[in-house]
This record gives structure tokens, C-alpha cells and sequence, in this order.
């Protein structure tokens, strides 16, 4: 079939194999364009492994540092009449370019906060890898279902302590408008620090640690957004904020649990970006417009790939990693320091119906997002009929 973009709200309800393959590419294009990458792993689990910053991480480590990979994603399978998600694709495309290598690659497809899967990774680690040196942790997932006592906790996007109203880009109807939010209520907060928060990193590294499968000097990394003032109210002083405060107790519960195999565990602070998860957020879509335009006006914009070979042999893998006050692996440098933030704040106090495009690059944001799903990407014919039926062998 032709298969053109179907966009429902801030979600596309379709992918395209050729373009997600053809974006596959270009990041490995541009890893392996990069030369000696220097120390890096060698057995790398990647949780949440098929698109954006995870997808980005085990490109870098296996077209970067020739590591074996073991991937976890949670994806839907293609039929004759309808794509699979992109993440799908991705993997297929992934694991096509691996095998051309002799990279070993494997994945995982199912509910990663689930025991079934963590057991499933152990199997194939204790077969296929040994032990791992890196373990990613780059989950987005709007719920999770508790492994021991099956109940099922949702995050909420919602403020802390007060209400909050700001600007928002209604995608769909290309409209700025102001947006209300009430503040969460304790049960809220609980429940989405249950799921975002870091009680599953902890339990998949108990897992790796209960069958030894960490090697000696393991460093495992979380990811996480931290913003400035703009964005605070719905990440920092929010549902978000706190469960993201529950990485750090996670990470430093992993390091003193694993005392004895040496064990490095990190939050990472990537810069925003378009992903499936941030076009769900409300005042995202409108502050990544504009900070695409200010970054690129400085030379200083920065895509998921860039940012995650910036992060392995600056941060992870350098001889002295350089950490901020709570510990953390930081690189949102480009976007967080005070004079762009001044140039995003002046833009977003001026922005309007009239003007938003002219003052923000919502072109850039737009082509992102469907580069998300395989859509926009140059030299791919967008006419030619598609197998939808890719797999991932």
C-alpha cells in the first residue's frame, strides 16, 4: 500500500517502513562518521529501546563501540491492512543494519515493567551476552501495571502545591491558547511517581544483580528532563518533577546496592526534544518551537543522536564525568543557560496567534514529528507502495 501520515490529535496512528528505516540510517550515518569513539561498552541492555533517546543509545553503542545489544520495547506488529508503530520499524531497520555488521542484536517485544520480561532478558543475556557493562533506562509509558500485586498505576500531567495557567500550541487546531491546570492530588502524585519515577530501574537492576549479570564497573544511566523556568510548572514543580526526584533516590539505592561489583548509576539530563511522549505534554509543543528556533539561530540545536554520542564520551564513558550538585550526568547545557533561555523567554512573552510562526520554527517541530513515524525524510518516495510486513530478523 501508499501509506501517507494519518495524524490524530498529537499522535500519528501510522508509520512508513521506508522512511523509519531511512532515519535509522541516518543516525547510524552520522555515529559512524564520528571516528574512534574511545572506551565505551561492550554488552548493552537498552530499556525502552525503539525510539528517541533509547533507540539513539543503542545506535551509538553498537555502530559506535561495535557493543552486542539486547533491547526492550513494547511495540505493535504490522498486518496486511495496517502498519505497525514506527518503533517496530525502527527495530526491524535496526537489526537489518546489525546484521550487515555482525553486530549481535536482539529484542525483547513486551511489557518491560513486567516480571515476565525481565526474565526474559535474563535468559537471553546469560545466552547470548554474559553479563552487561551498560544498562539504559529510557522508558515513557502513561501506565504501569504493578509485577507483584497487578494493580495498575497512570501518571497525570498536573502541577504541584497550586493551579497553574500558561501559553499552550494546539497542534491540531494551530492555535495558541491559554491552558488551566488544576494541582494533583496526593493520590495522583503517588500514582505517577509509581509510574515514571524510579522503582522499575531499581527492580531490573536487582534482577541483572540477583542472576550476576552485571559486570564488575556496570554504569546504568536513567533519563530525564529537567527545563528551566518556562517549563518548571509542568516538569520541575509537577507530577513529573516528583517522580523524576525518585530517579536520584533510585540511582543512589542502585550504587549502594551494588557496592561490591562497582556499580555506576547515573540520571541523565537530555534537552527537549519532539518525541512521542513530549507532544503529549501541554506547553511542550510551543516552547520546542521556539527553542528550535533560538538554538539554531546559535548553531547549538542538537537531535536525539547527537545528543546521546555527546552524552556517551563526554559523560558516561569520559575519565572524569562532570556532575551537577545532585549527582547528575547533565547535557540540556545548550538549552538551559541563561542567555539562550533569555532569547526563549522574549520570544515566548511576545508569541501569538498572529505571530507564531513567524517567531518560532513550528516548521522544524512539525518536520521532527513526523520524522518520528517516518514521514518528511528526504530521498524517500513517499508514492512507492510499502510491505508493511517487516520483521525484525
Amino acid at each position: 500500500m501508499v501509506i501517507k501520515p494519518k495524524i490524530r490529535g498529537f499522535i500519528c496512528t501510522n508509520a512508513h517502513p521506508d522512511g523509519c528505516a531511512a532515519s535509522v540510517a541516518q543516525q547510524i550515518e552520522y555515529v559512524t562518521s564520528q571516528g574512534d569513539l574511545g572506551n565505551g561498552p561492550k554488552n548493552v541492555l537498552v530499556i525502552g529501546s525503539s525510539t528517541g533517546y533509547g533507540l539513539a543509545s543503542r545506535i551509538v553503542s553498537a555502530f559506535g563501540y561495535g557493543a552486542n545489544t539486547l533491547g526492550i520495547c513494547f511495540e505493535k506488529a504490522p498486518s496486511e491492512r495496517k502498519t505497525a508503530t514506527a518503533g517496530w520499524y525502527n527495530t526491524a531497520a535496526f537489526h537489518k543494519q546489525a546484521k550487515t555488521k555482525g553486530l549481535f542484536a536482539e529484542t525483547i517485544n513486551g511489557d518491560a515493567f513486567s516480571n515476565e520480561i525481565k526474565a526474559q532478558a535474563i535468559e537471553t543475556i546469560k545466552r547470548e551476552m554474559g553479563q552487561v557493562d551498560l544498562v539504559i533506562y529510557s522508558l515513557a509509558s502513561p501506565r504501569r501495571t504493578d509485577p507483584e500485586t497487578g494493580e495498575v498505576y497512570k501518571s497525570t500531567l498536573k502541577p504541584v502545591g497550586q493551579a497553574y495557567t500558561t501559553k499552550t500550541y494546539d497542534t491540531d487546531k494551530d492555535r495558541i491558547h491559554d491552558i488551566s491546570l488544576e494541582p494533583a492530588n496526593d493520590d495522583e502524585i503517588a500514582q505517577t511517581i509509581k509510574v515514571m519515577g524510579g522503582e522499575d530501574w531499581e527492580l531490573w537492576l536487582a534482577a541483572l544483580a540477583d542472576a550476576g549479570l552485571l559486570a564488575d564497573g556496570c554504569k546504568t544511566t536513567a533519563y530525564t528532563y529537567i527545563g528551566k523556568e518556562l517549563t518548571w510548572p509542568i516538569y520541575g514543580q509537577a507530577t513529573i518533577g516528583k517522580a523524576k526526584e525518585d530517579l536520584d533516590r533510585a540511582a543512589a539505592a542502585i550504587v549502594s546496592n551494588n557496592k561490591a561489583k562497582h556499580v555506576e548509576a547515573y540520571v541523565s539530563s537530555l534537552k527537549a526534544l519532539v518525541t512521542q511522549a513530549s507532544s503529549a505534554i501541554p506547553v511542550m509543543p510551543l516552547y520546542i518551537s521556539l527553542i528550535y528556533k533560538v538554538m539554531k539561530e546559535e548553531g547549538t540545536h542538537e537531535g536525539c543522536i547527537e545528543q546521546i554520542k555527546g552524552l556517551f564520551t563526554e559523560r558516561l564513558f569520559a575519565d572524569s564525568p562532570q556532575l551537577d550538585e545532585m549527582g547528575r550526568l547533565r547535557m540540556d547545557g545548550k538549552e538551559t543557560n541563561d542567555a539562550t533561555q533569555a532569547k526563549i523567554k522574549a520570544l515566548w512573552d511576545r508569541v501569538t496567534q498572529e505571530n507564531f510562526h513567524e517567531l518560532s520554527d513550528y516548521a522544524g517541530y512539525h518536520h521532527e514529528f513526523l520524522k518520528l513515524f517516518g514521514f518528511d525524510i528526504e530521498g524517500v518516495d513517499y508514492e512507492a507502495e510499502q510491505n508493511t510486513l517487516a520483521d525484525w530478523e
